[in-house]
């Protein structure tokens, strides 16, 4: 007779999306951009503050080269995943990491794999 744990099985479940999406590679360098959006995006605080309100996706897609329906899809993507949040401004979308989402992430991570290093593995 087979036993599951529930709590890992609810663990399980609450990694899939978020993993899902950071296992396509462009998705994951622009979550890595957006940790330090000063150094990969132009930046004009008369207009936005990256860290509080985000970087527009006109300069997400202007920095990785692909459509701007692409680049929108895979900003979705990680905002349904937990990863990163939207501001509209204007006719603008900026997005912004999600730190909560991504330190949820990392402690499930840590408790369904069970270990104390899985935020130097992971690096988000």
């Amino acid at each position: 007779m087979a036993t599951h744990d529930t709590s890992s099985a609810d663990d399980l479940e609450v990694l899939l999306d978020p993993l899902r999406a950071l296992a396509n590679p462009v998705r994951l360098q622009m979550l890595q951009w957006l940790r330090e959006p000063e150094d990969h995006f132009p930046v004009d605080p008369a207009v936005t503050d990256p860290r509080a309100v985000g970087v527009c996706v006109s300069h997400i897609q202007a920095k990785t080269g692909l459509a701007q329906s692409t680049v929108s899809t895979y900003m979705a993507t990680l905002e349904r995943a937990g990863l990163v949040r939207s501001t509209r401004v204007g006719k603008w979308t900026h997005y912004r990491r999600d730190e909560e989402g991504i330190a949820r992430l990392i402690e499930t991570m840590r408790r369904s794999v069970g270990s104390t290093d899985v935020a130097d593995i992971v690096r988000l």
